[in-house]
């Protein structure tokens, strides 16, 4: 709520509200009409947090600055866990930085889109019976939601 001051060292309060960018996605919050310049941000958790700002310029390059942060900072993910059952479970996302130089991590990113799409398109083309309700429905819209967001 406090505006920030580079010279005030961070308290500890400040350090446990922070909201980590890893992973992060910001984007323009267009189903949300109470207020004008609000942004979304849905962080590696999947929480979301709305921020409002002065002006649609100063929205879009708080958009543009916080996903570029998360693009260049954020580490691959770890392969999801593999268990018995054939439960969806979604990569571990790390918290710590990429040891890739900017090359590297581009190149990092554009294979992973394309293995996303790989995925999404595979998995759309199996969807669950109609007839199915239950576990397998909600585990494949999970499937789906996590994919598509990526």
């Amino acid at each position: 709520q406090d505006e920030y001051k580079p010279e005030k060292a961070l308290s500890e309060e400040d350090l446990k509200n922070a909201v980590s960018v890893h992973h992060a996605l910001a984007y323009k919050a267009t189903d949300y009409e109470k207020r004008p310049n609000v942004l979304k941000l849905k962080t590696a958790d999947w929480r979301v947090l709305l921020f409002q700002a002065q002006s649609q310029e100063e929205m879009q390059t708080w958009i543009n600055k916080i996903n570029c942060v998360a693009a260049v900072f954020s580490a691959p993910p770890f392969p999801a866990a593999i268990g018995s059952q054939k439960k969806f479970s979604r990569p571990l996302l790390p918290a710590t930085t990429t040891k890739l130089s900017q090359d590297e991590q581009l190149e990092s990113h554009k294979a992973r889109l394309k293995q996303i799409f790989t995925e999404l398109a595979e998995h759309r083309s199996y969807p669950p019976d109609k007839k199915l309700r239950g576990k397998e429905v909600d585990d494949y819209k999970l499937k789906d939601h996590y994919l598509e967001f990526e």
